[in-house]
């Protein structure tokens, strides 16, 4: 703990997060793997908030309003990553930092980013098919459905170039939480600084892609597999949404998980920089 407070300080936290992605890069597989599984549910209970969040608030309240209590709500997934204790690819970019201080080599690095991407890839799906089974999307007559369904058909209908340049955002704003969160020493020192950024890039409408491997997914069961009263009590049809598909999907991923990685380097990289680069 820095002496004047409960938050380390900006170089503490470079030394804090680089001995961080030291131990996370040499988690055995029989770790990672269940963690980052964990990660993709984390996310994806956020993503259900923020769905509930936003269900019916269309006309009924103001855009800027609606879409910062949905990131409020969003919250909660990286909370729960980051007190629980799980894997999440996006925030795990900053192993950048572990690199390039020698204490991780990039093979280590890359392996690590690899499989926590498909562990939170496995969960997230998990979670679709469970909230799916459970009948979330009924809720409100249907609201929440209809809102999973409007997310997840503005995101498959991105086009690459603003898709990768959300995901540098998004993540830069979650590394930062993230970064925040490794100098904070209490729990409710870690919600302070959790919630803001993350609020910040919901609202902002950004792209997140371990976000995105849950809420377009969820779109396409309901979309694919809900059952005529739901529409008849959504007032919306299926073919409204035809171009939520397992190809919209990827389409969706390959540049904002790109963005991310972009994002998610700068951030630890300019903190390397400044902090823990070998002075001559």
């Amino acid at each position: 703990m820095s002496a004047d407070g409960e938050i380390l300080s900006p170089e503490s936290i470079a030394r804090a997060t680089a001995d961080s992605g030291e131990t996370k890069s040499a988690l055995a597989l029989g770790a990672m793997l269940p963690l980052s599984l964990l990660a993709g549910l984390y996310i994806g209970f956020g993503s259900l908030a923020a769905m509930v969040a936003l269900a019916g608030a269309d006309g009924q309240i103001a855009f800027g309003a609606a879409q910062l209590l949905a990131g409020l709500a969003f919250s909660l997934g990286l909370i729960l990553v980051l007190i629980s204790g799980a894997e999440l690819f996006t925030g795990n970019t900053l192993l950048i930092i572990a690199w390039a201080q020698q204490t991780v080599r990039l093979p280590a690095m890359l392996r690590a980013l690899f499989l926590v991407y498909v562990g939170n890839l496995l969960g997230s799906l998990l979670l679709a098919a469970i909230a799916l089974a459970a009948a979330v999307h009924l809720a409100g007559d249907g609201a929440v459905g209809v809102a999973a369904l409007d997310m997840a058909d503005a995101k498959v209908r991105l086009a690459f170039a603003p898709a990768l340049a959300s995901g540098i955002l998004a993540n830069m704003l979650v590394c930062l939480a993230v970064w925040m969160a490794n100098g904070a020493k209490t729990a409710a020192d870690k919600l302070l600084v959790i919630i803001p950024p993350v609020a910040a890039f919901v609202a902002l409408g950004l792209e997140h892609s371990v976000a995105n491997m849950f809420i377009i997914p969820f779109g396409w069961a309901v979309q694919q597999f809900a059952d005529p009263a739901f529409w008849a009590d959504a007032g919306v049809r299926a073919a409204d949404y035809a171009a939520i598909t397992p190809a919209g999907l990827l389409a969706n991923l390959l540049p904002v998980t790109i963005g991310n990685i972009i994002g998610g380097f700068a951030v630890g990289a300019a903190y390397w920089l400044a902090y823990l680069r070998p002075r001559a």
